[in-house]
């Protein structure tokens, strides 16, 4: 299952105040990478791993990954995956703004 697939697996009621999800949701999968989102259980807690993001486009076609030892569902999982990717802490408004500049081209061409 692709990242992809998953966000469209949910209830995406569940999801209206989460800015993230909301940026996911829109955006067009990139395919031609074979990135692996990574889920594993250390230390009794879910881990994410490899879900920093080059563009929403790579990451939305990233096929994921659960070791047999972690039992979620998809609503679970996805909300563990948001949450690392929002680097816990940051409010709504920021991540709203962060994700509005990541997808914003003109303002990427002018870091460049």
């Amino acid at each position: 299952m692709t990242l992809r697939e998953l966000i469209l697996s949910v209830d995406g009621g569940d999801y209206v105040s989460c800015p993230l999800f909301q940026q996911l949701r829109s955006t067009k999968p990139e395919y031609g990478s074979n990135k692996h989102i990574e889920v594993r259980r250390r230390d009794g807690r879910v881990v994410v791993y490899n879900v920093h993001v080059g563009s929403l486009g790579d990451i939305m076609a990233s096929s994921i990954d659960v070791d047999s030892d972690v039992d979620l569902t998809e609503k679970e999982l996805l909300d563990a995956i948001l949450r690392e990717m929002s680097e816990h802490g940051v409010s709504d408004a920021e991540q709203t703004d962060y994700w509005n500049d990541f997808t914003n081209l003109q303002k990427a061409k002018i870091i460049r």
